[in-house]
């Protein structure tokens, strides 16, 4: 490919990429508001929901790259709205565990549900290598994204 045409190529890879960046940020804005919660407060619950178990604060301020002061504070604005609950560990007393309330997780799931038929149908035309391309971009985007969050963090911008 001619490299000026690999340069307008990545010119609107970045300017799409940032529309789609915004655009996922506004829906979950308004999947937010639709709950009730902090747009955080939904990214979190929906990370929960992809551990295996219940999880301590500390767990969940690494997910989501918080202090664990600001994590605990989330785990208190998700309970008071009913989507989880403390247990004391019953292997380690010491240890407070933060469990999803099955019932408000079934009634996010099915808001979710609701929602994802079209975004599923944007897959119907893939095909398998196609998919995998897609599924490759999202881990290393994900794995950038935590590094580029500690970087910040860090304050080492």
């Amino acid at each position: 490919m001619p490299e000026r045409d690999r340069e307008r190529l990545l010119a609107e890879l970045g300017s799409v990429s940032r529309r789609y960046m915004a655009s996922y940020a506004l829906f979950n804005q308004a999947v937010a508001d639709h709950l009730g919660l902090h747009p955080t407060d939904l990214q979190c619950l929906n990370l929960l929901t992809l551990e295996a178990g219940p999880v301590t604060t500390g767990r969940i301020a690494e997910l989501t790259g918080l202090t664990t002061g600001s994590a605990t504070r989330l785990v208190d604005r998700l309970e008071r709205a009913g989507y989880v609950r403390r247990e004391r560990d019953a292997a380690d007393r010491r240890k407070v565990l933060v469990v999803a309330v099955p019932e408000k997780v079934a009634e996010f799931g099915r808001m979710w549900d609701r929602l994802g038929a079209p975004w599923s149908a944007l897959f119907d035309d893939l095909d398998d290598t196609e998919l995998a391309l897609i599924i490759g971009h999202m881990r290393r985007t994900v794995e950038l994204s935590g590094e580029q969050v500690a970087r910040l963090r860090a304050g080492d911008v």
